[in-house]
């Protein structure tokens, strides 16, 4: 999909040589009908001073076509050849090092986005963050803004002057779900940051996305959604679970989702209702055949049936493969 080995050019046309995650989304939009795909930390010439680095970056996509790769039709510019940052640092924290966009949706005519504000880098697979939240797209992606009520403080002192609410430090990074036939509700999956968190989920109707108040969290406990109240979210999907994707597969006539355990195999599990009661863990993609370090196994959201399409990072190559695997 990406760098110096990609069909894309992305160096030439976009300079990118490293990047990761790639999360893909419908924009939803019939007249200009395209799949989005938002990256992580993305760099450019090594030889530039600074290297062109970049907190996240946006490709657009109208290939249906994906036997080959995902063919990559644009990307918001900076300026010609150079793909520009899409969302900037709010500065709400006072030590930042990275805005990684985590789960992406369009709701109405808006492209939505959950990234999260990155504290420090610690150890393989663990990191800090001060909070997550929405950034919100009016125009396909060429422009962002961040809504300041969808902020989800990691603890109490991550935001200063800021509001914590217990439980939202499980709703750090993001996994958007658009339903099966005859559900209203969008659905978000959140886990901790980091990769060894489990996962809780919540619902909100398409109109108000970027509305806390307007989620509600399943609580297996009295077998409720329970509204406004992160604290009350339990746990669907057992951990490690690390940087998850989710759809309803056609093929399969249930929710499925895609994530990397804690031997960082992609793995697969499959629900008949997003708040499960999920399967077992099925085994796709093990990493000892990767192993430069495979991580985010995002779907691709024109791919719901038989034959599955997935973006996949590979660490040592810190760039982004597009994934075949053919359900049995």
């Amino acid at each position: 999909m990406t760098g110096p080995d990609s069909p894309n050019d992305t160096i030439k046309k976009f300079a990118i040589t490293g990047t990761d995650l790639g999360i893909m989304w419908d924009n939803g939009d019939p007249a200009s009908h395209q799949v989005l795909m938002a990256f992580g930390d993305t760099y450019g010439y090594c030889g530039v001073r600074g290297q062109q680095w970049r907190y996240n970056t946006l490709f657009r996509s109208q290939d249906g076509s994906l036997s080959n790769t995902v063919a990559v039709s644009g990307s918001p510019l900076w300026a010609p050849g150079l793909s520009k940052q899409i969302i900037n640092s709010t500065k709400w924290a006072p030590s930042e090092t990275g805005i990684i966009p985590t789960a992406g949706i369009a709701a109405g005519r808006a492209q939505y986005l959950n990234f999260m504000s990155i504290k420090s880098w610690d150890a393989n697979g663990a990191w800090t963050t001060n909070f997550s939240a929405i950034a919100v797209s009016p125009d396909n992606g060429e422009h962002w803004g961040v809504y300041p009520d969808s902020v989800r403080a990691a603890r109490p002192d991550a935001i200063p002057g800021g509001r914590y609410v217990a439980g939202n430090e499980n709703f750090q990074q993001g996994a958007f779900l658009k339903p099966g036939p005859g559900d209203p509700y969008i659905y978000s999956f959140g886990t901790p940051s980091g990769r060894g968190g489990s996962a809780y989920v919540a619902r909100v109707l398409p109109g108000y996305v970027p509305d806390l108040r307007r989620y509600e969290y399943w609580n297996s406990d009295s077998n409720s959604w329970v509204p406004s109240n992160p604290g009350a979210a339990t746990v669907v999907i057992p951990g490690p679970v690390a940087e998850m994707s989710a759809q309803f597969n056609t093929y399969l006539k249930q929710y499925l989702v895609l994530y990397t355990n804690g031997a960082n195999d992609v793995v697969a599990r499959t629900a008949p209702v997003p708040q499960g009661p999920w399967s077992p863990e099925q085994l796709l993609v093990p990493s000892m055949q990767f192993p430069g370090g495979i991580y985010g196994p995002f779907l691709h959201p024109w791919s719901t049936g038989r034959e599955l399409y997935y973006n996949l990072s590979l660490w040592s190559a810190y760039n982004v493969m597009l994934m075949k695997t053919v359900l049995p």
